[in-house]
């Protein structure tokens, strides 16, 4: 079944049109094969006509060992189709994403015979910001994402073009609350840090080893007020230019890549 999240942008005209962002479609040749690779349930692949080379072979072969229907359309088709405007001459239609449970979450690490290492997103509504975020947490060996289930973007075409498949390998759990949500983990041993400029220390002087959180907040306001009462501790990037403020996603993966660096380390 089709899902599609419905939402208005603004008109100079006064009266806001509406805009349909589906949730079923997974755009671009990277997002493609990786969903192929997983476990994801493919109904069937559209592409381009006469764009048939490069890792578009790899798309065919995967989609063919799978037993998944592959159509050649006319590219205006996919043009239409494309939330990203950046499709790459392929279009998978596929399930909706499956969110997963915190549960799930703790599970995957103890699989791993690891601590677990959780990201938790407060309102972060760019997609790019979204996808980029995911990407990292896989690369940094994150367990699981929590966001929650208003005002955060979700699994949308965008998101997966910009993770670059990477969303595939992520357990990512919407919540009702992103408060409850923290007293839960900290009730199960998660020591949760949230990034604030104006933090209590620097990320390199605290120790971030162990069951660990990293809150995030979004790229307006930051973290909430009373979300960072939650946190067990606040820290901060060193920044020395004239420019006080990181991007949110850039600001994930410096302090991922630290968490994951004390960790080998």
């Amino acid at each position: 079944m089709k899902s599609e999240i419905s939402s208005k942008s603004a008109n100079t005209g006064g009266e806001s049109e509406p805009k349909t962002i589906r949730e079923d479609l997974i755009e671009g040749r990277n997002a493609v094969i990786e969903a192929l690779k997983s476990d994801r349930t493919v109904e069937y692949i559209l592409i381009a006509k006469g764009d048939m080379v490069g890792s578009i072979s790899v798309v065919l072969a995967l989609a063919k060992e799978k037993g998944i229907v592959t159509k050649e359309v006319d590219r205006r088709k996919l043009d239409e189709m494309s939330q990203t405007s950046s499709h790459q001459g392929v279009i998978a239609v596929v399930t909706p994403y499956k969110y997963f449970e915190i549960n799930d979450i703790f599970k995957y690490a103890e699989e791993k015979g690891e601590k677990p290492f959780i990201i938790i997103l407060d309102e972060i509504e760019d997609p790019h910001n979204f996808g980029s975020i995911i990407r990292t947490a896989e690369v940094c060996g994150a367990h699981g994402i929590i966001i929650p289930k208003r005002k955060n973007v979700g699994a949308t075409p965008t998101v997966y073009k910009t993770s670059a498949g990477a969303i595939e390998h992520v357990k990512i759990a919407k919540v009702t609350n992103i408060n409850v949500a923290i007293e839960e983990i900290k009730k199960r041993g998660v020591w949760v840090y949230g990034a604030d400029m104006d933090g209590e220390d620097y990320i390199f002087n605290t120790d971030l080893t162990g069951a660990v959180a990293l809150v995030i907040g979004s790229e307006g306001r930051g973290i909430a007020k009373l979300t960072k009462e939650k946190c067990d501790v606040l820290v901060k990037i060193p920044m020395v230019g004239k420019i006080t403020s990181l991007n949110a996603s850039v600001s994930a993966g410096i302090i991922m890549y630290e968490i994951m660096k004390q960790k080998i380390r």
